[in-house]
């Protein structure tokens, strides 16, 4: 066995264990391309002709896809906790608004802080939101009032 083909099988076994790590942790980052540029050095090291090049090419393309394969079985299941999928529901006490967090705001009266066409920014005792018009442009300086809270939306009318 010569030094290249030495160094092509510590290449094919570091890119697989690269691509690996790759698969667990989302995005495509270094590991991705660390593994494939060793992949592909290491066809490229091992292989005596370019047919041999190309079936350890396909050879290495369907063990990445068992690779893949059993990722996605271990991480699907309930035991793995993946680091892609968020398995908790998200509650409005840990910081997100729901709908009635914003019902305090109907009948509340301020100003247009921009044109509502018909989203833009109204102006609430200091205090700018986002908000809809009910349908109608109105311009910015005219004095709204908060009608009802619509899907985490403010819906305003011209008073």
């Amino acid at each position: 066995m010569t030094p290249f083909e030495i160094i092509g099988i510590v290449l094919l076994i570091a890119g697989f264990v690269l691509a690996g790590i790759e698969m667990a942790v989302p995005g495509f980052g270094l590991p991705g391309i660390s593994g494939i540029i060793s992949l592909v050095l290491g066809i490229i090291f091992t292989a005596d002709t370019v047919s041999e090049g190309i079936i350890m090419a396909i050879i290495v393309i369907v063990i990445l896809g068992i690779m893949l394969a059993v990722a996605m079985t271990i991480l699907g299941s309930k035991k793995v906790k993946s680091p892609m999928v968020l398995r908790e529901d998200v509650k409005g006490e840990q910081g997100f608004l729901e709908s009635s967090d914003l019902e305090y705001l109907v009948g509340k009266e301020g100003v247009a802080a921009t044109d509502l066409r018909p989203a833009g920014k109204g102006n609430f005792d200091g205090i700018e939101f986002d908000i809809l018009s009910g349908g109608s442009y109105i311009k910015k300086g005219q004095s709204i009032k908060i009608s009802k809270v619509k899907d985490n939306k403010l819906i305003v009318i011209e008073k």
